[in-house]
């Protein structure tokens, strides 16, 4: 065949510079598509090789990947399909880009998410290479036996002219040659393509090789002094991929060992061992392949997203997964590989996939269901993983009610004392306690075991059980629970005295007339921040300290959502302000002793004194004042 020039048959102008600059948001994806083209190929000379078709010598299929610093060219080479002239002709020139066409003309005339839901459609796979290229080659030769078996050179400039001529090649496949541009030279150096070979091409199906490495190989019969055996550097091809990852085994083929080793090999700087795993395997009605790992939290709870890692046929698409993966298992780690799973759209188009909502839904029943089968199974082991696990758990309940409707029967409450219970068995615990069946059950806890040791312990004695709700979600979590919870509340154990908390039928006496109170009231607003403190009289028992303070439920859970940017600023009112209850015990001696002293200096000094120990329990006294309180304590003392 004698040289021939030609003129791709399309009607838009200036094709390559709209392809150059919206075919893909990142520019590297070139190489994505490059190498899963020739793995491609490859993959269909196998299968045609498996039926008879194809009845020559396979090889060696490695794909190979070169980089010319000195041309300023990357080669993708293949010893896959190949193609004949008219394929090239037909493949290269027609199809793709009549795709291309297409492609712009629908372009043109969307919105820029309309925009990004299109990318994808068009076979275009071939032409992101000349995103980073000012000219193009192809070196093909078909597998086909006789006919037209003539090696076939193309070439294109990144113009709709190309040209295309005979040449001597022997191998079987295909080289495509990028002539790297001036603005892309970056892809030129051997650490980036090393990188997005690890990024892209790390399970793909097929060994890819890039470059030499160097490794220590045994010298057979020969040690050293110390009776070590003695190596010997040699060079083998460097493969980069996995080509039969861990996920594409049947789950009962696969060992804990295996499963280990592979979290190791996705997360080589991870040194903890993930809790446990869940190994996906579905073929109706979509094919779904993959492996979830349940990370452990660090108490701090730094939760890192974009772990999982979203393959289509091994190539690797995404590690932002949202749309696809339930939000609350975007925490997990691990792998999802299906090919229903679209390549190259945006995430807003994911979201409205019908197969990717199936893919989504499956995932969430799939962990629900992998959950309880360990909580039924081991129940003991399920506990002791239950501080590492419920954040995803509780996220999952918050967030899905088709997995609430399933965890309700596995997820855990713990108390401050550390035992467990399933919310029907702590319900039934609760109700034993607070007897009075007709009225709202009421759920007491603690946020901070430490800061809220007092009013704990100030519970417990009264017979009283409090559950420890100290995770970064519990606040969302107990408004939850209230909604699904009928005729229940949540109170935490400093939002007011416990016996207000939890109300008697037969209330304690009080040793203070209402004249008594007013008095005392005085005494204390004069020495207390009132805009802060609002004071208030409790007849407690004796025992109880004589000055408590507590902060209303509903009040701190606005400041909480205040806090975290949920409350807008309480529509405009500039915010709530920071308010507590001072609580004084009626019933206790010293708040007596205080009437019956005549001095006001002495009165101002002792009500100061237990208004900051009550702030100190609560971790509210701070700087000057803190200051203050320990000059008075050692004035008190001497």
């Amino acid at each position: 065949m004698t040289t021939q020039t030609g003129q791709i048959d399309i009607k838009t102008e200036n094709i390559f510079p709209i392809i150059k600059k919206f075919l893909y948001s990142d520019h590297e994806i070139f190489l994505r598509e490059l190498v899963s083209n020739a793995v491609d190929a490859t993959q269909k000379l196998k299968t045609l090789a498996s039926t008879g078709a194809f009845k020559g010598e396979l090889g060696d299929l490695t794909i190979q990947i070169e980089v010319d610093k000195k041309k300023k060219t990357i080669t993708v080479r293949d010893r896959g399909l190949g193609m004949t002239a008219d394929e090239v002709k037909k493949y290269i020139n027609q199809i793709a880009f009549s795709s291309a066409e297409e492609f712009v003309k629908k372009f043109k005339t969307k919105t820029e998410a309309e925009q990004n839901a299109i990318i994808g459609h068009f076979g275009l796979g071939f032409y992101s290479s000349f995103m980073v290229s000012e000219k193009v080659e192809i070196n093909t030769k078909t597998y086909k036996k006789g006919g037209a078996t003539k090696a076939v050179h193309w070439e294109c400039d990144g113009s709709p002219e190309y040209t295309i001529d005979d040449i001597d090649k022997t191998e079987r496949g295909t080289e495509v040659i990028l002539h790297i541009d001036d603005e892309n030279e970056e892809f030129l150096e051997d650490h980036k393509i090393t990188e997005l070979l690890k990024k892209y091409c790390k399970f793909l199906p097929v060994p890819i090789q890039f470059g030499m490495e160097t490794i220590h190989e045994p010298i057979e019969g020969e040690k050293d002094k110390d009776g070590n055996q003695k190596t010997k550097e040699v060079q083998r091809p460097d493969i980069i991929n996995n080509t039969h990852p861990l996920w594409k085994k049947k789950p009962s083929e696969a060992t804990d060992e295996e499963y280990s080793n592979f979290y190791r090999e996705l997360y080589p700087m991870t040194f903890e061992e993930p809790l446990f795993h869940i190994h996906l395997n579905v073929d109706y009605p979509f094919n779904l392949t993959g492996i979830l790992y349940f990370p452990k939290v660090k108490r701090d709870y730094e939760l890192q997203k974009n772990k999982i890692q979203l393959y289509s046929n091994q190539v690797f698409v995404t590690d932002s997964v949202e749309g696809i993966v339930p939000e609350f298992l975007t925490l997990l780690h691990g792998v999802i590989d299906s090919p229903d799973i679209p390549l190259n759209v945006s995430r807003s188009y994911l979201q409205s996939d019908a197969s990717v909502k199936k893919i989504s839904g499956y995932i969430t029943r799939k962990v629900a269901d992998k959950l309880a089968e360990l909580f039924k199974k081991d129940r003991e082991n399920f506990e002791k993983k239950w501080d590492d696990i419920k954040i995803f758990i509780e996220y999952g309940m918050i967030s899905e009610e088709k997995f609430y409707e399933k965890a309700e029967k596995f997820a855990l409450f713990k108390n401050v004392d550390g035992k467990y219970f399933t919310f029907e068995e702590y319900k039934k615990h609760i109700e034993k306690i607070q007897k009075d069946k007709d009225k709202k059950l009421i759920y007491l806890y603690a946020s901070n075991e430490e800061e809220q040791f007092s009013y704990i312990e100030s519970a417990k004695e009264r017979g009283y059980d409090v559950l420890l709700l100290d995770g970064v979600l519990d606040n969302h979590f107990i408004n939850t629970l209230e909604q699904k919870f009928a005729d229940s509340h949540f109170a935490r154990v400093d939002s007011d005295i416990v016996d207000n908390l939890i109300k008697k039928e037969d209330e304690m006496p009080s040793k203070l007339d209402d004249k008594q109170k007013d008095l005392l009231k005085e005494v204390f607003e004069r020495n207390i921040d009132k805009e802060k403190f609002h004071v208030k009289f409790e007849n407690l028992s004796e025992s109880d300290m004589p000055v408590t303070i507590t902060q209303n439920e509903f009040m701190r859970r606005m400041k909480d959502m205040e806090a975290m940017g949920g409350g807008g600023g309480m529509m405009g009112f500039g915010g709530l302000p920071e308010t507590f209850d001072l609580v004084v015990n009626a019933n206790n001696p010293l708040v007596s002793k205080l009437l019956d002293e005549t001095e006001a200096e002495k009165q101002d000094q002792t009500v100061k004194q237990v208004y900051d120990l009550a702030r100190l329990a609560k971790n509210l006294l701070k700087g000057k004042e803190l200051n203050d309180f320990v000059k008075r304590s050692v004035s008190i003392i001497e």
